[in-house]
């Protein structure tokens, strides 16, 4: 009798796209790897961390929601419990607001520039939104949007979340945006003249013509007036 003590294998998988997942994430088909000198290196792996899931190694724990994130270890989304293993490292708290993750700004702002990001106050504390939240429809009147994910935003903001200004301030998307209006403008142009062309033309077409003069005409303008005469019983005086 032959007794196996190996224990079975159990193969994890994972998928490729966070976004299918619902992990979120900002789109950075335009974002250049190039420019992460910009930005420190835990903020993309923290835009496309998913937050708010069961922690694998405190499973049985009551706390075992992860919502915190390391930023000098960078190694996914963390518990509570998992914190101390992280002792003097750079944790920040993830909230949700709507189903979106959330940041406060006092947090973030030690360690980021959140200069053109539009902040919203949530349960007495200002914060701001990790990853894009588009907009099918913006409102009546709205003057100003996001220029990546176009949602409404207050006149003196650019971008609604942290993935959009990583992606709005990338060379690619600015570059990608300026061929757009060039394009929008030479179309306009286009159409401003077909407009034009077509409007002369109809102002042609509604203005009519001088008749050419014909004969009754003719001699009407000819004739010239006889002398009055008067009437035969104007000079008669009635008596009674």
């Amino acid at each position: 009798m032959i007794i196996n003590d190996q224990e079975p294998t159990v193969r994890e998988i994972k998928p490729k796209s966070r976004r299918i997942m619902g992990g979120g994430g900002p789109d950075f088909d335009d974002y250049d790897d190039k420019e992460d000198i910009k930005w420190p290196p835990w903020l993309r792996p923290l835009l496309q961390t998913s937050f708010f899931v069961q922690c694998k190694h405190h499973a049985d724990a009551h706390k075992s929601e992860c919502n915190m994130y390391c930023l000098d270890c960078m190694n996914g989304a963390l518990c509570s419990l998992c914190l101390s293993f992280h002792k003097d490292h750079r944790a920040i708290q993830i909230r949700r607001s709507s189903y979106h993750d959330v940041i406060r700004v006092s947090e973030i702002q030690k360690f980021l520039d959140i200069s053109g990001i539009q902040t919203y106050i949530i349960n007495s504390a200002r914060i701001v939104f990790l990853n894009e939240r588009p907009q099918p429809r913006p409102g009546k009147g709205i003057t100003n949007t996001c220029q990546v994910c176009e949602r409404s935003l207050l006149d003196s903001f650019s971008f609604c979340s942290l993935g959009c200004k990583v992606v709005g301030t990338s060379k690619n998307f600015r570059k990608k945006k300026m061929l757009e209006e060039t394009d929008q403008g030479s179309d306009a142009e286009s159409l401003n003249r077909a407009n034009n062309g077509s409007t002369k033309s109809k102002l042609q077409s509604f203005t009519p013509s001088t008749p050419p003069p014909t004969s009754v005409s003719y001699r009407t303008a000819k004739r010239r007036k006889g002398v009055p005469h008067r009437a035969p019983m104007g000079g008669l005086i009635l008596e009674y």
